[in-house]
């Protein structure tokens, strides 16, 4: 099979409901890094306390649609599918506890060409089910590597997506190293993501890997964490905006150093990247932050 436009344009998604509580708040933040320092205070109201705070990234796994992509309808090859750029739009901070409609659509399909894969930009409104409030935004793009070409016998093919930001080539202002628990990856799966690339050494040397790597939404959960840590004083209301693309795995175990560059001008985005600090490589790249 091969991909068919108006097939993943109206994929009958249907709305997610999603329950979450307070201990699965917490369980969230414990999985990108808060409480790696247990007497720091500003940190610890995401993990405890009366008035319990949300991280921003939490947003990413809100109202999940699953792997749909697995589904032989979708005329993608799945196992060639990787996770590509991850964005998270707040509206408001998250409630620590509620339920979510969670409601998906494809929203950009590019065709990159035979033998250079296609592109499948995916948006999910996070919708708060009691109140109507629209709470965030959530874009996940996806390179098909084996899916190039389907516009060549005359299907559509969306306009290409706009470059990446560019990091700046001077040294950064703000450096924030955090580590990642040695099992990291696997407190982060509870999260709702069982893949066992992630947890069964087998399976990881199976796929190329030396060992479990981290997910890869932990790791921007952690670079969001940092930013939160770094620039807002730890206050979730103040982070809009998270943008990265994923460049390299990040391994359990290992210290997460986060760059990052402070806008020039008032108003614009703060730029960041970040990378294994052991292996020196760089695993989320290209990344914007929009504070207030």
């Amino acid at each position: 099979m091969t991909i068919d436009y108006q097939t993943l344009k109206s994929w009958p998604f249907g709305d997610v409901e999603h329950t979450y509580t307070e201990r699965d708040t917490a369980l969230y933040a414990l999985s990108v890094g808060f409480g790696f320092a247990p007497l720091e205070h500003r940190a610890l109201r995401f993990t405890y306390g009366p008035e319990l705070s949300v991280a921003p990234t939490m947003a990413a796994i809100l109202g999940f649609p699953g792997q749909w992509m697995r589904q032989p309808e979708s005329g993608i090859n799945w196992v060639k599918v990787v996770h590509g750029e991850q964005r998270v739009r707040l509206f408001r901070p998250l409630p620590a506890a509620a339920t979510i409609i969670g409601r998906t659509h494809v929203k950009v399909i590019v065709d990159k060409g035979e033998g250079k894969g296609a592109q499948v930009l995916m948006e999910r409104d996070v919708i708060d089910k009691a109140s109507g409030e629209l709470l965030a935004k959530v874009e996940q793009l996806n390179f098909c590597r084996g899916d190039g070409g389907f516009s060549a016998g005359g299907q559509a093919s969306d306009p290409p997506l706009s470059p990446p930001p560019i990091v700046p080539e001077t040294e950064p202002d703000i450096v924030c190293d955090l580590p990642v628990y040695p099992n990291a990856a696997l407190l982060y799966r509870l999260n709702g993501d069982p893949n066992p690339l992630h947890a069964d050494p087998e399976v990881a040397r199976a796929a190329g890997f030396e060992r479990p790597i981290l997910h890869g939404l932990a790791t921007y959960g952690i670079a969001g964490h940092a930013i939160l840590r770094s620039v807002c004083n730890y206050d979730a209301a103040r982070l809009k905006m998270l943008y990265a693309r994923f460049s390299a795995p990040m391994f359990p175990g290992e210290t997460v150093r986060v760059e990052m560059w402070r806008p020039i001008d008032a108003g614009k985005p703060l730029h960041f990247r970040a990378r294994s600090l052991e292996r020196d490589v760089v695993v989320l790249n290209n990344g914007e932050a929009e504070i207030v």
